[in-house]
């Protein structure tokens, strides 16, 4: 079992408090996050946020590792995960993630295509989100 991790500090109420997320690796260090950012457009980041690179990330690994066992060349794939989050009751669900993702390779394209399904489906973030998953897939 791989395990990795994630760090959160919060002071505070919630719409004056501040917080600061990190990870074991140091690729995030005490970065920003708020009731601001969170509902407002302020500096820093935010859950949502986060799990949107998570799932972007995951499903694009996912995906160039199924395309290169299906013996597909010249891969380069970006991916955007779009995290919905709707008020519920008293408080809030995530309910939808959307990827968008452009998929360059040299192979056939509907290869690339079925791929990018069972990417969608079956990347660990994907499977971890209880909410519907949907995706936008243009082949380059």
């Amino acid at each position: 079992m791989i395990t990795r991790s994630g760090s959160a500090k919060w002071q505070g109420g919630l719409k004056g408090g501040k917080g600061t997320v990190s990870t074991a690796s140091g690729a995030l260090d005490g970065l920003a996050y708020g009731f601001n950012t969170r509902f407002e457009d302020g500096p820093g980041t935010n859950p949502e946020e986060l799990i949107g690179a998570a799932h972007a990330s995951c499903f694009s690994m996912a995906l160039a590792m199924m395309l290169e066992q299906a013996g597909i060349t010249g891969i380069d794939i970006e991916t955007r995960s779009d995290i919905s989050m709707d008020k519920e009751g008293e408080g809030f669900t995530v309910r939808k993630a959307h990827l968008t993702t452009t998929i360059r390779g040299e192979g056939d394209p509907e290869t690339l295509r079925e791929m990018a399904e069972k990417a969608k489906a079956g990347c660990p973030i994907s499977k971890l989100l209880n909410a519907e998953i949907t995706m936008e897939a243009q082949l380059a």
